[in-house]
């Protein structure tokens, strides 16, 4: 009978560490899982955020609060930085400008061309270019065309309230740092003004051409972070426009960005709550 007494015991003792064992080994797992899975996921975003912003206009990127305002991301200091849920910039056309075998469009304009001169505004030619196969590129990639498309002069100064249509105001000449164009007739190396012309317009040699916005917006409700593109601020238009924006992230917690300089640092904290105490992870990088 004390043989039987003291198997039962000992079995008891066995079976609540092999229980205790077995309980701190699946939390092991769950914890090592959702570390994997978060740090996997927030590098992810990280990098394609930073694919992203890497081919800005850097002098167009704004941090909006949406409904409320918008302020160049430059003027922001860091205590401002968590009131900000949407971070703006004007892309440019890298796709075009690696074109196949050749760019699409050179970056350069002419501004002698005799051609150009005696149009009194209404041309600007810019060698190497080939309208044509832009337009076709900008139809593949988006629901836009090269009317929907504008030229941003390299060195020229600008004013974030106003020249880019962050204000949601359509630009009606050709006087902001955006400048509306669309594709000449007459020749496939030259664009034409998509309103007003070019006339008192100081025109600079190098040029960057985008068709589009591209804005990060974190919904503080729900957590997620939204990717919008395919939108141009210089119609009138805004991130809600975008019929169909891309989810980056869920359970972001944070979602933080400023300018040092010329550079972008953007900071994404997310969590997860299958463990105890709601586990959180926090990334950060700097754009160049």
């Amino acid at each position: 009978m004390l043989e039987l007494v003291f198997v039962i015991v000992i079995m008891g003792i066995i079976g609540k560490f092999g229980f205790e064992f077995l309980a701190r080994a699946y939390q092991s797992f769950i914890f090592t899982s959702v570390n994997h899975t978060l740090q996997e996921n927030s590098a992810t975003a990280l990098e394609f955020i930073s694919k992203r912003l890497q081919y800005r206009i850097k002098d167009s990127v704004i941090a909006r609060i949406p409904g409320v305002r918008f302020d160049a991301l430059a003027s922001i200091n860091q205590a401002q930085a968590l009131q900000y849920t949407v971070l703006e910039w004007i892309s440019t056309d890298i796709d075009g400008f690696r074109g196949n075998a050749l760019p699409f469009w050179s970056g350069i304009i002419d501004v002698d061309d005799a051609v150009a001169i005696n149009s009194n505004g209404a041309l600007l030619v810019s060698p190497a270019t080939n309208t044509a196969a832009l337009n076709a590129l900008i139809a593949n990639l988006s629901n836009s065309t090269l009317a929907d498309a504008a030229l941003y002069f390299v060195g020229s100064t600008s004013d974030i309230t106003l020249d880019y249509g962050w204000d949601q105001n359509a630009l009606q000449n050709q006087n902001a740092s955006m400048h509306p164009i669309d594709a000449s007739n007459a020749r496939v190396d030259a664009f034409i003004p998509f309103v007003g012309n070019f006339r008192g317009v100081d025109i600079y040699e190098y040029y960057k051409l985008s068709w589009t916005a591209s804005a990060l917006v974190l919904n503080n409700i729900t957590g997620d972070l939204f990717f919008h593109t395919d939108y141009q601020p210089w119609l009138g238009e805004n991130f809600n426009n975008v019929i169909r924006p891309s989810l980056l992230m869920q359970n972001v917690d944070t979602f933080k960005f400023r300018a040092v300089g010329s550079l972008i640092k953007i900071q994404i904290c997310v969590n997860n709550n299958l463990i105890q105490g709601n586990y959180s992870i926090c990334k950060e990088k700097t754009i160049y």
